[in-house]
């Protein structure tokens, strides 16, 4: 009889690659994976816990599919991070692994399957993971891993304890995983890491060289250039802004900035100043005037004072970001701004929050404002949530269609109509 799997993905996109290996050993291996945890004789869920409110979200579901009586594996990095808390919310769970065991899922499985319950498999040796087989289960976009771990010390961030230290994955591994997505009719390639600009510190050959050897590839594509460390991003900047000037890569820039105030900055050990990020950001929009800027900012920080807060939100208002992450700070395992004084009250946090995010969609509306009445070409990538399409445009700003049949996939001509605070609205137009 075949043995059925079902997984749950919570988190970045470099989650979401790895429950494509997964997947893709699993299956390697004869077992099938269905669409429900009812059905399945096994329930893997991949976790997250950057932050407390999407680790409190993931054990509430782990204690959920653990009342189902199944076989259930916990991935992640949820295991390294909070292996009590697991055992609290699921405690007869099967076997639990980190990213860096992703590799032996297979054989975890098989003693699980076997009887084995309770094991823990944690690896220091990271695998060599665009060579593991995997099932890409997006159809348009596939995600190609760079690198794994970090090579930052932000006293806030607990993923690096999960994920370890940077490791670059071979260039030519990374290239024959991309080539081998494009020619299965993949349009979009996802290169992503902790931090993208971090790639090649410990082997040698830059993301400029990468961007620039993955462009060469001979299909029509998009490639979005993941997350990236402004600290990392400086010394590569030259090189960076002239591999964004393919015209297969998004003008697609998400660069945390965090904080607008130099003191908290260094607090949060982040490597840069406000001006940094500025400077960066300024030498990208000369390159490319209808850039797309991402960032987050963390407010409530120990020791943030108002002013501090204020200069935060005058940063936004110089830069005018298209997407903003507004995260309050919470505490998360082993980070050592865990254990800073002058904690800011809990509701003072909330304020701020939402008065960022006001600034944010007010920010985001006026920026979009200015792209009505653009027309040109985009990438179908995506079913709308409430029905039609979302397609990304060069600048990957996601226009949502009404309307057409069968558009998935495809490099259509659209006409911006309308703007909303985060996506256009849009139709299909004549070339």
């Amino acid at each position: 009889m075949t043995r059925t799997f079902h997984v749950e993905t919570f988190g970045c996109p470099t989650n979401k690659s790895d429950s494509e290996i997964i997947v893709g050993l699993l299956e390697r291996e004869g077992l099938r994976l269905v669409d429900g945890p009812r059905s399945a004789d096994l329930i893997i869920v991949n976790t997250c816990a950057v932050k407390a409110p999407t680790e409190r979200r993931v054990l509430r579901r782990i204690g959920e599919l653990g009342g189902l009586g199944k076989r259930l594996i916990i991935a992640g990095c949820l295991p390294r991070l909070s292996l009590g808390r697991i055992r609290a919310a699921a405690p007869d769970f099967a076997a639990a692994l980190d990213p860096r065991s992703v590799d032996r899922i297979a054989d975890v499985v098989g003693r699980v399957l076997d009887g084995e319950r309770g094991l823990v498999v944690f690896s220091d040796q990271t695998p060599r993971k665009p060579r593991l087989p995997r099932r890409v289960l997006d159809r348009v976009r596939g995600i190609v891993q760079i690198a794994e771990g970090c090579a930052g010390s932000c006293t806030y961030c607990c993923v690096r304890f999960a994920r370890g230290p940077i490791c670059s994955f071979d260039r030519d591994d990374v290239l024959d995983e991309a080539r081998s997505m494009l020619a299965a009719g993949r349009k979009e390639l996802w290169i992503t890491s902790q931090d993208t600009a971090a790639y090649g510190l410990d082997t040698g050959p830059t993301l400029p060289r990468l961007l620039s050897d993955l462009c060469d590839l001979p299909y029509r594509f998009f490639v979005r250039v993941g997350m990236m460390n402004p600290r990392n991003a400086l010394p590569i900047l030259d090189d960076l802004i002239d591999a964004y000037r393919h015209p297969k890569v998004y003008k697609f820039l998400h660069l945390p900035v965090q904080s607008g105030d130099d003191d908290v900055l260094s607090a949060m050990g982040r490597g840069y100043t406000a001006d940094d990020f500025v400077s960066i950001v300024e030498r990208f929009r000369e390159a490319f005037p209808r850039l797309t800027l991402a960032t987050d900012v963390i407010v409530g920080f120990p020791g943030e004072t108002e002013e501090q807060f204020r200069r935060s939100m005058a940063l936004l208002e110089r830069v005018r970001p298209d997407i903003v992450n507004v995260s309050r700070f919470g505490i998360r395992p082993g980070a050592p701004a865990a254990a800073f004084p002058r904690r800011v009250d809990e509701r003072e946090k909330k304020r701020r929050s939402r008065e960022a995010s006001k600034l944010v969609r007010r920010i985001g509306l006026e920026v979009n404002s200015g792209w009505v009445g653009w027309s040109g070409m985009a990438l179908v990538s995506e079913v709308g949530l409430k029905g039609g399409w979302v397609a990304r445009n060069y600048a990957y700003k996601p226009v949502v269609i009404r309307g057409g049949v069968g558009l998935l996939g495809r490099f259509i001509n659209v006409k911006v109509t309308e703007a909303r605070p985060t996506y256009l609205l849009g139709e299909p137009c004549p070339r």
